[in-house]
């Protein structure tokens, strides 16, 4: 049986769904301190960032470090809008404060699919346009095309918070292609746990999750 893991979970203020999700990809017995980045009704832009970034990096000084394995940020848009180079610097910076190794979403998810050999790929978001460009450019720096994306386009995070597990089974089910390696679903507002596995079986091929792929690399990090 795996080693459970306690997990310094950091999520932005309005997210619903990634510290229970989490909890079922990981070991049992594993545990999530979650800690929430404050932010307003609107989604992250280039411009609103920064101020997210200083806030996530100043809240984390509150974690326990006596009593957690890794810090899981899951602030996935905010991962794609930085870039590479600027989710690792974010992790840098967190690790400091924490005196803890780092997973993002972002990186992470590039890691899975990696992993999968997934070159070429679908993608189903919940983002607008300008996110949608970044995540394309952010798989684009390790090697991975995107074939195709569609999106939920929530203009706000209340429509955001609104999105079903049925609703992303169904909007995900048509990127399904054969001439794709594997799909990811972006976001870790958006609810995965029990869709994942009936996709990839119907699918034949991986189907990932931002959720699914933090896990997983967190899981790397057991003591």
């Amino acid at each position: 049986m795996a080693t459970p893991l306690n997990v310094g979970l950091m999520v932005p203020a309005n997210n619903t769904t990634m510290e229970g999700e989490m909890l079922g990809w990981l070991p049992p017995g594993s545990t999530c301190r979650t800690l929430r980045v404050p932010r307003g009704n609107g989604l992250l832009t280039a411009e609103t960032l920064p101020a997210y970034k200083a806030a996530a990096v100043e809240l984390a000084a509150r974690f326990d470090r006596d009593t957690l394995d890794v810090i899981a940020y899951g602030c996935t848009a905010a991962g794609f809008i930085l870039g590479p180079e600027g989710d690792a610097g974010i992790a840098a910076d967190l690790a400091r404060v924490t005196g803890k190794p780092v997973v993002t979403t972002a990186s992470a998810m590039v890691h899975a699919l990696q992993q999968a050999g997934a070159r070429r790929i679908n993608v189903l978001t919940p983002y607008l346009d300008d996110v949608n460009e970044r995540i394309r450019r952010f798989l684009a720096a390790g090697g991975i095309d995107v074939e195709r994306l569609d999106s939920f386009l929530a203009p706000d995070v209340q429509a955001l918070g609104r999105i079903t597990a049925e609703q992303v089974r169904a909007r995900a089910e048509p990127l399904l292609e054969p001439d794709v390696d594997a799909l990811f679903i972006a976001c870790s507002q958006l609810p995965t746990l029990s869709v994942i596995a009936p996709l990839a079986e119907r699918f034949g091929k991986p189907v990932l999750s931002s959720i699914q792929v933090t896990a997983q690399r967190a899981m790397q990090y057991v003591p």
